[in-house]
């Protein structure tokens, strides 16, 4: 029998309980949970340990309340359990800005090397959507930014892999700040930015992978380089 250590409290230890059924597939994905008194007589817990269990499992989108029809098990899909990264990505501080950077360089010029080998037509006009947006805004810095996470989004989600696709839309939040930041004081930001994007855009366009990989890298090294020389200003 496994022993926890001193410092698990009881509430960790029920929603354990609660996990292994899921994780188990007693309780798959969409399923409802039994009543209340019944889930905690079944698992040997006390009604309030239960439902302490219950609220953090509902916090962290394991569980959902439906009001009037019970607690059920949510669908478990990436975009659901790790959507909470970019509210905690938000609280971060420290050099964390840096660390993200370089979680993203460590990421999406791979994804985007992947998109190029998987990218429909509707998701490269979706793509270029973004890139002619960019140009557009070319002297709006915020709406240029506000573009540019879009076309990142739009590369990453054309690689199918919604965990990728999810993780790298939480780290994105305070790295998209730092570039409306750079492109505040960066005379030269814009004219760069959008030559990599085009760079990236093309790549896609020839569905070669090493290139677009390769583009993509290029484009997020700017962004992690000036800001290693700026990072002591601080950053909103």
């Amino acid at each position: 029998m496994y022993c926890y250590p001193p410092a698990v409290s009881l509430t960790d230890k029920a929603i354990d309980r609660i996990r292994d059924l899921i994780s188990s597939g007693e309780l798959p994905p969409g399923s409802k949970l039994p009543p209340e008194q019944q889930l905690a007589a079944e698992l040997g817990l006390s009604r309030n340990l239960m439902r302490e269990a219950v609220k953090a499992l509902v916090v962290a989108r394991v569980l959902e309340i439906r009001r009037g029809d019970g607690t059920y098990v949510t669908s478990l899909e990436p975009e659901v359990l790790l959507s909470g990264i970019s509210s905690a990505v938000e609280l971060l501080r420290g050099d964390t800005l840096l660390e993200l950077t370089e979680v993203r360089r460590l990421f999406e010029p791979v994804a985007t090397g992947l998109a190029a080998t998987r990218i429909s037509a509707a998701e490269l006009r979706e793509v270029e959507r973004h890139l002619d947006a960019m140009r557009a805004a070319r002297d709006d810095v915020e709406l240029l930014n506000s573009h540019d996470a879009a076309f990142h989004r739009a590369v990453v989600g054309a690689t199918g892999n919604a965990t990728l696709t999810t993780l790298l839309e939480g780290i994105s939040s305070r790295t998209v700040r730092a570039r409306v930041w750079r492109g505040l004081v960066d005379g030269n930001a814009a004219s760069r930015t959008l030559a990599e994007h085009e760079a990236i855009y093309q790549a896609l366009v020839d569905r070669d992978a090493a290139l677009a990989q390769a583009a993509a890298l290029v484009h997020v090294n700017t962004t992690e380089r000036w800001l290693r020389q700026h990072v002591g200003h601080e950053v909103g």
